[in-house]
């Protein structure tokens, strides 16, 4: 069985040291939240995450959940884990406490988060699932459906779900054929079928609430005409108990390649009651609210498990002798660790540089979260929530890619032991694999960036994004110990600008550039990004070069020097993709396929 332990000190590194976590406690309500509090925190998510979610990781992969007459059972152990889960409060500790939830801020929710994925990523989906109907109900749920349902989602024994795709539309939400018909007493009637629901059926809760896009009678056409419904499985009584089972049924349940312990499900509506959220034909509005919060999630997910991943490997990678190495360690001519071989050493590195460099990025994004929330600046506010925007497509697509290119790296280290089940990596390249594809591919994560961010107010906003970096490179620009960090990182930056430029003219005259260049671009932007979270690293680490932690300071310029020399020249070979065109993609006879 795999092992994990929170790599708790860099989590408060890339949360204290690198990023503001002060700023985060100097907003309203969030006063107590210094280092202390923090590390206890993590400290206690390890234990369950460690001690009752990894144990069933496996097993759960191997049971499987399981439908029998509509109804979805969870493998051995989940709902003791699940009880375990609510009754110490993890499920809520971002949820608003005017509802019963603990209220801190989301960027700690998000470093629990990375816990709960890493040691079980298909638990980690319903209590996740909950939170990501919640965010969508706190901004445009009536009071009323509020305080019916947030109570008993916030104790954990209600949870939630995201119904929108359809058999026909995937991604085009336009097509929706779902169907909600009025009622005179204010509810809706809603008919039709959902596919690849993820938490739509289980017997963790009592109830599950369905967000459902649905097309109103008389709608507009396409994506205008598309409206948000609460639906739950059981409707609730007027004094909060449990009333009749709601018409909302799982029709199956998918059978797939990783993560088989989260419920994939075909839900069915047949004139199930629901209640408007939001405004009438506003339902994309309102959904969007949901998945932005989710793509933040779902990118945590690979970062979870790329550290997992990583983890594993270094501990294989001590243990196993292997042959000989240029480097020698022991007794000659006997058997090395695989931690002396220079391929071996890159893959590590590899895994290392990214996931770590991901954290970073990451906890900056929930940083720039909670401000755009708590703030009482309305400024600081609206500007945290355009680079939010920015940057929430780069964050689901390149932190998901990263966590399948460490997974699969892992299972590499392994050699022939990774690629059998006893040691659980290659169930990691399996459960990764999916945080590729859903809350939206991340070649739509790469168009979006491209074709809807690049082009804001033409271009200003990327500036926005970009311009501190620029200022921070330059402002060391002269320092002789950080060259090394410097200036791969403003060459990186003269590469995505030089391609954000060549982007935004050419899709002038050819709208397809924006489609050929979008994954290599986002690539490009994640690889640059991270260029900076590494420059920073390297620079607190040259600052604590004594005193007890100082091996700990060590290994961050170490691993900056590995991820500017090793990973970072990547930039140049997008560049070379993004600048070639569409023209090679596109001059593509068909008749060629």
């Amino acid at each position: 069985m795999p092992e994990y332990n929170a790599p708790i000190r860099d989590m408060l590194f890339v949360y204290f040291e690198l990023n503001n976590g002060e700023r985060i406690k100097s907003l309203p309500g969030y006063e107590d939240i210094d280092q202390e509090t923090v590390e206890a925190i993590l400290e206690e998510a390890n234990k369950i995450a460690r001690d009752v979610l990894l144990p069933i990781n496996q097993t759960g992969d191997d049971q499987a959940c399981q439908f029998n007459d509509g109804q979805v059972t969870t493998p051995d152990g989940y709902k003791e884990a699940y009880n375990q889960y609510i009754e110490a409060g993890w499920n809520n500790i971002a949820l608003d406490s005017e509802y019963g939830g603990q209220g801190l801020p989301k960027s700690l929710h998000l470093l629990v988060d990375e816990l709960t994925c890493a040691a079980n990523l298909s638990f980690s989906l319903y209590p996740g699932l909950t939170n990501g109907a919640w965010n969508s109900l706190a901004t445009y749920g009536s009071e009323e459906l509020k305080n019916t349902y947030f109570p008993k989602m916030a104790e954990g024994v209600w949870s939630g779900s995201m119904c929108l795709t359809e058999s026909q539309c995937g991604t085009d939400l336009g097509l929706i054929r779902t169907k909600a018909e009025p009622q005179s007493n204010g509810s809706y009637t809603i008919s039709g079928t959902k596919i690849f629901i993820s938490a739509g059926e289980h017997d963790l809760t009592e109830n599950i609430i369905h967000l459902v896009l649905a097309r109103a009678v008389d709608a507009p056409e396409g994506i205008k005409g598309i409206s948000l419904f609460l639906v739950p499985k059981y409707l609730v009584n007027d004094d909060g108990s449990l009333g009749e089972k709601n018409n909302v049924s799982c029709g199956s349940i998918e059978y797939k390649m990783g993560i088989k312990a989260s419920a994939t499900c075909v839900m069915n509506f047949d004139g199930a009651k629901g209640w408007l959220v939001g405004d009438l034909n506003k339902g994309m509005r309102a959904m969007f609210k949901m998945m932005n919060i989710e793509r933040l999630a779902v990118g945590i997910q690979g970062l979870g498990i790329a550290e997992l991943s990583y983890q594993n490997a270094v501990i294989y990678a001590r243990d196993r002798l292997q042959g000989s190495a240029p480097v020698s360690v022991g007794s000659p001519g006997s058997p090395q660790p695989l931690t002396v071989h220079p391929d071996v050493r890159r893959m590590l590195l590899t895994m290392r540089s990214l996931t770590e460099g991901c954290r970073a990025l990451a906890t900056r994004t929930s940083q720039l979260l909670d401000i755009s929330v708590k703030s009482e600046n309305q400024a600081e506010r609206e500007l945290n929530e355009n680079l939010i925007a920015l940057l929430t497509p780069v964050i689901k697509a390149f932190l998901t890619d990263t966590g399948f290119e460490v997974t699969n790296l892992g299972v590499q280290i392994f050699g022939g032991h990774g690629y059998i089940k006893e040691h659980g990596m290659e169930q990691m390249v399996r459960d990764a694999r999916i945080a590729q594809l859903y809350e939206g591919t991340n070649g739509i994560q790469a168009m979006d960036l491209v074709g809807r961010k690049l082009p804001i107010a033409g271009g200003k906003l990327l500036q926005t994004y970009l311009q501190p970096i620029i200022n921070y490179q330059k402002e060391r620009s002269a320092d002789s110990q950080l060259e090394e960090f410097i200036s791969p990182l403003e060459d990186a930056l003269v590469l995505l600008q030089n391609a954000s430029k060549f982007i935004m003219k050419n899709a002038q005259k050819e709208p397809a550039e924006i489609g050929a260049a979008a994954v290599e671009y986002l690539s490009l932007f994640g690889l640059t990004a991270l260029a900076y979270e590494w420059a920073q690293m390297a620079e607190i680490g040259l600052q604590n070069q004594t005193g007890e932690e100082a091996d700990f300071y060590r290994a961050k310029i170490r691993t900056a020097r590995f991820f500017m020399q090793r990973i970072l020249p990547r930039t140049k070979g997008l560049y070379s993709s993004i600048t070639a065109g569409a023209s090679s993609l596109m001059d593509f006879e068909d008749m060629h396929w």
